[in-house]
């Protein structure tokens, strides 16, 4: 009997240790939290137990979705997008204490705290755990790793977007547009003069076309098959995000997770065996000498042979297997969606904005002439264009707001204004979007589409030279930022030149996020044929990289 009351005891004591870590984690820790920075006279809504702010934040979020942007054509969308945020900020001031379950998030929009957080103290701070759904959408490459493993995978990855190497990937992204604007005017010269076309769904194409000839190379054909099953995994993954509330769901062997997982299976495999064959012909060109570009004579510099190559032969296996296959993942979501958004949020504008559309077309004609294609010498000299898709990215930036965790106890600010303790474990919030349209930043204007106001650069458009981050910041700044600017660039200077835009009586302006920023309702416009210039006499019809 003693024997058994000591084991009764030292089990009862276990269960009461655990209960109490658990209440302290649950209750008195948020509690202890909701204090301190009381005390420093941040606040926020109260915590609730478990659920946190939570279920506010989806109330408010389905709220605003219900309704589309009124007026119509406003770009105030910022209520609409983040209601939460611009909801609380007009309660408890521009920084605030929210609650994702037990764990506390503190909302950043000052460009100062920003700097610090991203830039000048980013050792203080890691990007947070993505929840596993987003994971699987997103990959568990780049944009999820730390430390030493994120920087090998940064040093190694950076040259493929080098603007040289990039110069030779351009004329396969603008042969694509091409063969899709030739198709829509084929489309309009079938229907009357003109064609309704959601851009929304059409420029997915181009950016798969860019991201997958930067991931593969050589191995284009092979590399376009696995990500087409990729695609189909992101829709599956995506539907599953909208239900990542409900526990388990992702286990659950519903008839669309287990098609997920089978496809999963089937990408890996696939991404695998190219890789093996891959490895194989890197041995080989090393032998013959052609090291790291491909065996073309654009020796453009994919992805894959990069991490393949990394170290050469002392190292083979500086990235493993398992990580190329990761990397790859990420940067076919990363560069598919974040290109597809940008281009489609730019087009919408141009079609509501004719003024701009117009002086934008002008500017292509009058650098470009009668080329087919924009040369690499052609692309810096479009302006104009280039202050649209700055607009484009304030207004409307893929990414409306990135997460931080304090990895250790931290003082923010100071200079000029009341320092802020941050305790380890805090998630802080930065609000892209909320930064964008800050009037106190960017004036009275702030929700009106004014292109103009990068005319003297993106540091001198706003009163904070930081107040423009639409890529982020800092040493985790978006690797593939180059690449997405100028496949949009490209593929707004080639429709311009032959459609004129106009906005589709169909579409409603109800910008929503679901990770990233995208048109609720789709995004159809009306694309008319313009008659093409007169020749240019002598001009060589160069594409960007100087020829075919």
């Amino acid at each position: 009997m003693g024997a058994a009351a000591a084991a009764g005891a030292c089990l009862l004591l276990l269960l009461l240790h655990v209960a109490a870590r658990v209440a302290d984690a649950l209750w008195w820790r948020p509690r202890r939290l909701e204090a301190h920075f009381a005390r420093q006279g941040v606040r926020g809504p109260p915590y609730r137990l478990l659920l946190g702010c939570v279920t506010e934040m989806v109330a408010l979020m389905a709220e605003a979705a219900a309704k589309p942007m009124s007026p119509p054509d406003s770009h105030d969308a910022l209520p609409r997008v983040l209601a939460f945020y611009h909801y609380w900020r007009k309660i408890y001031g521009p920084m605030f204490l929210i609650w994702f379950g037990p764990t506390p998030r503190l909302t950043v929009a000052d460009p100062e705290l920003v700097r610090e957080i991203l830039l000048t103290r980013a050792d203080a701070f890691d990007r947070y755990e993505a929840h596993p759904v987003v994971r699987q959408l997103e990959g568990d490459g780049l944009v999820s790793l730390h430390g030493d493993k994120w920087a090998l995978h940064r040093r190694v990855l950076a040259p493929a977007f080098f603007p040289d190497n990039l110069n030779r990937l351009a004329p396969h992204v603008g042969r694509s547009v091409v063969a899709l604007a030739e198709r829509w005017r084929a489309m309009a010269a079938a229907a009357a003069g003109e064609v309704e076309v959601d851009v929304a769904e059409w420029f997915q194409a181009v950016a798969e076309e860019a991201i997958t000839r930067a991931t593969f190379g050589r191995s284009y054909d092979s590399g376009r098959v696995v990500f087409r099953m990729q695609a189909r995994l992101m829709a599956f993954a995506s539907e599953a995000f909208r239900k990542v509330l409900v526990p388990g769901y992702r286990f659950l062997p519903t008839k669309k997770n287990r098609l997920s997982w089978s496809l999963d299976r089937e990408i890996r495999r696939g991404l695998v065996a190219l890789i093996g064959r891959r490895s194989d012909e890197a041995e080989e060109d090393e032998d013959d000498g052609v090291g790291l570009t491909d065996k073309g004579s654009s020796g453009f510099r994919d992805l894959l042979g990069l991490m393949i190559n990394a170290g050469g032969k002392k190292a083979p296996a500086a990235i493993p297997v398992s990580d190329m296959l990761e990397e790859c993942k990420t940067f076919f979501f990363a560069g598919k969606q974040t290109t597809t958004n940008l281009l489609t949020w730019a087009t919408v504008l141009l079609a509501m904005h004719p003024d701009w559309q117009e002086r934008a077309r002008r500017e292509v004609l009058a650098v470009c002439g009668a080329d087919e294609l924009p040369s690499k010498d052609h692309l810096p000299k479009l302006k104009t264009l280039g202050m649209i898709l700055n607009e484009t990215l304030r207004l409307y930036p893929p990414a409306v707001a990135t997460i931080r965790r304090a990895t250790r106890d931290v003082v923010l600010g100071g200079g000029g204004g009341q320092p802020v303790s941050v305790p380890r474990g805090t998630e802080l919030l930065i609000p892209i979007m909320a930064m964008h349209h800050d009037a106190a930043l960017w004036g009275p204007g702030a929700a009106r589409f004014d292109p103009g106001r990068f005319a003297g650069g993106a540091a001198r458009a706003a009163a904070h030279p930081l107040a423009f981050v639409p890529f982020g910041l800092g040493p985790r700044m978006c690797i593939g930022q180059n690449l997405a600017l100028l496949e949009a660039k490209l593929t707004l200077a080639v429709l311009l030149r032959r459609f004129e835009l106009a906005r589709s009586p169909n579409y409603v302006h109800a910008p929503t996020v679901l990770m990233l920023l995208y048109p609720q309702h789709g995004a159809p416009v009306i694309f008319r044929p313009v008659a093409p210039p007169p020749p240019a006499g002598d001009g060589d019809g160069s594409l960007v990289a100087g020829g075919r």
